[in-house]
């Protein structure tokens, strides 16, 4: 029992000195394992774009680096499951030679039976063997208690708004007009950062098409994502036809605005189920929205029609009829609210001209649009242009009157991108 309580207090030793070093390395192993895996799912998803650019060593070097990286952690964690083996053997080795040189002295001295000394020394290695089991068990849930760690850590996240609050639903006719309002607009991406909209005040009349532009960093995408609450205020609120945003459900809201992003979400299934994913409309309306949106001819060359697959992705599909599908789902919501994130920043000159058809034509001449593109031409016609600056408004006026204002910071953005003679 002596020597039990020895082995046992050197094997509980040698756990805890080992398990100070090998929580951490597993723990810096999973962190540097995620990126490694996200890395694969974005190289093979612009794997095209990839060998188009002949960008091949750029994304091997980078993999290279983020498996070594995650070597870095992994190697030493394995060190460490070898050097706590040495030990927990060598423990076990020492009982083992203890116990049989007393067996032996006692067998001489005393003549204590053979068969005895044979059992003691069974149960001593039975004894070895579990202990070690024991101890890397307890290592390993301790170990891999890190993944659950990972879980709470995300648990922790705050929750968005709900989807529908009874109290302050509106009605379905909302929006009826289109009016945007920002009032006083502050928000941040995350408590401990800085302000990415400072006050922001801006009122967007009722049909009215605004261009938003600004250097990198200046805050258009940002002005996106407090219109569709993805991100919360700090401070002030944004009205739609007087109603603020902050009050009602998230569902409410995002349902009565549309949107066509600069990376057409498709998914897989048919045609059909991308243009109408809730399956409100009759096919009569969803072929109107086709013949809008410069898609009917070729829907109609295809043997299935609206039931054509899309693969996942849209993959099935070029870029100018994926950002083309997202305009006639658009259309055929029919919200009062349009907005455009670069909409046109990944298409060719002949779509990007068919695409600027289908917004200043009769199928949005009711629709109040919001348009964030870098390409400046693309915004030329609107009634205002939007110009933000470090999280500010910093101009707002008509694209001619900016134009003619050669200390405006659009007309230094005009002159970059040649258009000033316009």
């Amino acid at each position: 029992m002596y020597f039990l309580q020895c082995k046992t207090a050197s094997i509980g030793y040698i756990s805890r000195y080992y398990l100070a070093t090998s929580r951490e390395l597993k723990r810096l192993d999973a962190v540097s394992r995620s990126p490694i895996f996200a890395w694969f799912s974005e190289s093979l998803s612009g794997l095209s774009v990839i060998r188009a650019f002949n960008q091949q060593s750029v994304f091997i070097a980078t993999n290279q680096r983020r498996i070594d990286r995650n070597q870095i952690c992994y190697l030493p964690s394995i060190s460490v499951n070898r050097w706590l083996a040495v030990r927990l053997e060598f423990v076990g080795a020492m009982i083992i030679l203890i116990v049989a040189l007393l067996a032996m002295a006692a067998l001489i001295s005393t003549g204590v039976d053979a068969g005895l000394v044979g059992l003691v020394l069974s149960y001593a290695l039975n004894t070895t063997s579990s202990l070690n089991w024991l101890v890397r068990s307890a290592s390993e849930v301790e170990q891999n208690i890190v993944s659950v760690e990972r879980i709470l850590h995300q648990t922790e996240v705050g929750p968005e708004a709900p989807p529908e609050i009874p109290e302050t639903k509106p009605n379905e006719s909302w929006p009826g007009k289109g009016e945007v309002e920002f009032r006083g607009y502050c928000t941040r991406y995350r408590p401990e950062l800085d302000l990415v909209l400072k006050s922001v005040s801006v009122t967007i009349k009722p049909q009215e098409k605004i261009g938003i532009c600004g250097r990198t960093g200046a805050g258009k995408s940002s002005l996106l994502l407090a219109l569709f609450r993805i991100i919360e205020p700090v401070e002030g609120t944004i009205f739609i036809d007087s109603v603020d945003i902050t009050t009602i459900g998230l569902h409410d809201l995002r349902s009565a605005i549309s949107i066509v992003p600069q990376s057409p979400d498709l998914f897989e299934g048919t045609l059909r189920e991308n243009i109408d994913p809730v399956g409100q409309h009759a096919d009569a309306d969803i072929w109107v929205a086709l013949s809008q949106a410069h898609l009917k001819e070729y829907v109609e060359q295809l043997p299935e029609g609206l039931d054509a697959p899309v693969r996942e992705g849209g993959s099935s599909l070029s870029a100018g009829q994926k950002q083309l599908l997202c305009f006639a789902r658009a259309l055929l919501h029919k919200s009062k609210i349009l907005v455009l994130d670069e909409a046109t920043s990944a298409v060719d000159l002949e779509t990007d001209a068919a695409i600027q058809g289908i917004i200043r034509g009769p199928a949005f001449a009711q629709v109040t649009i919001l348009t964030i593109a870098h390409r400046l031409n693309t915004i030329i016609d609107s009634d205002r242009v939007l110009v933000m600056d470090g999280g500010k408004v910093a101009e707002l006026d008509t694209p001619q009157r900016l134009l003619a204002n050669k200390a405006s910071i659009f007309y230094s953005l005009a002159c970059e991108a040649g258009l000033t003679t316009l």
